[in-house]
């Protein structure tokens, strides 16, 4: 044989059992026992986001994501497990929260 055998490693995640937040933490709960927690204040819109609307999330993705509807906010267990935090651009949050303010005084008008 010539060269160097090599091989390829694909790590399996882990499946998303359960979401429990707090006003200040995201904790996470996977299929092979362990908890991720990190701080609502990596994810901007989880932080603007009302107690109910922080409740109101769906495990997608087969058990590898999650998705909270009325904030249009998506993470997935990959970046979790990397301590990766949101990446949305401060101007794209800056107007996800002028339509936000408008929608809420739509609504009170």
């Amino acid at each position: 044989m010539n060269g160097t055998l090599s091989a390829v490693v694909t790590l399996a995640q882990p499946k998303i059992v359960s979401v429990t937040m707090t006003d200040d933490t995201l904790s996470v709960d996977l299929e092979d026992g362990r908890t991720i927690a990190v701080p609502i204040g990596w994810y901007p819109r989880l932080a603007h986001g009302t107690p109910a609307e922080r409740a109101n999330v769906q495990i997608s993705g087969a058990g590898y994501g999650m998705h909270w509807p009325e904030l249009d906010e998506d993470i997935g267990i990959e970046g979790l497990l990397l301590g990766r935090q949101s990446t949305e651009s401060a101007s794209s949050l800056k107007r996800w929260l002028q339509r936000r303010e408008a929608k809420q005084f739509q609504e009170t008008a």
